[in-house]
């Protein structure tokens, strides 16, 4: 399995024989390269949505155009998107699990707001969530964006997940303090790499109380489009 950071929340998976990239956001990403878009996304087989922020969301219909691969989430939005914008879309809800040729994909729940932006103000968009991904004998919790919650305890009870990707960067969602805290106190993680972070000045620049945070846990720090293997 390698886990690979395309900068800010936004994530390329490649499991069992299949491509996953989590909210991908290539257009206005200040951190990922314009040069560096095509390699991102290439080979991709699903595109996974955690929620409709403007910096999760904007890539993913043209991304399952261009690829054609289908979109992956939560029910209201997928058959939404599945009907006005003729994409092909996998719609599931928390507590479901689908098979993605072999890798197996769980919704459970996140602590955030799913919302875009219209002319009217803002529409909610579905709702926010995380996946637990089942792959090659590990289990990862890819959180989304989310606060810390009760429902960690049995996410983390249920799914046993040993990986972590997490959200950390603070202002919009837990920070390396709180992710250190919920990855301590829910979850028995042997890798945890932060996300949602370095993106903007707001969010924190470094993982050094994460890693403080979490004694005997791996804690990495994942490097633009640099596999992490696992």
């Amino acid at each position: 399995m390698k886990i690979i950071w395309l900068g800010h929340g936004s994530w390329r998976i490649e499991t069992g024989g299949q491509v996953l990239l989590i909210d991908p956001w290539l257009t206005g990403n200040p951190v990922l390269p314009e040069d560096r878009h095509d390699e991102a996304v290439a080979g991709a087989t699903h595109i996974l949505l955690t929620h409709c922020h403007f910096d999760h969301v904007a890539d993913l219909l043209p991304l399952c155009r261009k690829l054609n691969v289908p979109a992956v989430g939560q029910y209201d939005i997928m058959a939404h998107f599945g009907e006005h914008e003729g994409i092909e879309t996998v719609g599931f809800n928390k507590g479901g699990t689908v098979d993605l040729g072999g890798v197996k994909v769980s919704m459970v729940p996140a602590s955030h707001s799913s919302t875009f932006g219209t002319p009217d103000g803002p529409k909610t968009g579905g709702s926010e969530v995380g996946f637990m991904i089942a792959s090659e004998g590990h289990t990862v919790y890819a959180s989304g964006d989310t606060d810390i919650m009760a429902d960690m305890e049995w996410m983390g009870d249920y799914y046993k997940p040993d990986i972590g990707i997490l959200s950390a960067g603070g202002h919009f969602t837990m920070d390396m303090k709180g992710a250190a805290y919920a990855a301590k106190r829910y979850f028995n993680f042997k890798t945890v790499i932060p996300g949602h972070y370095k993106t903007f000045p707001i969010l924190a620049q470094d993982a050094n109380d994460l890693t403080a945070g979490l004694p005997g846990v791996n804690v990495v720090e994942p490097v633009l489009l640099d596999p992490i293997e696992v």
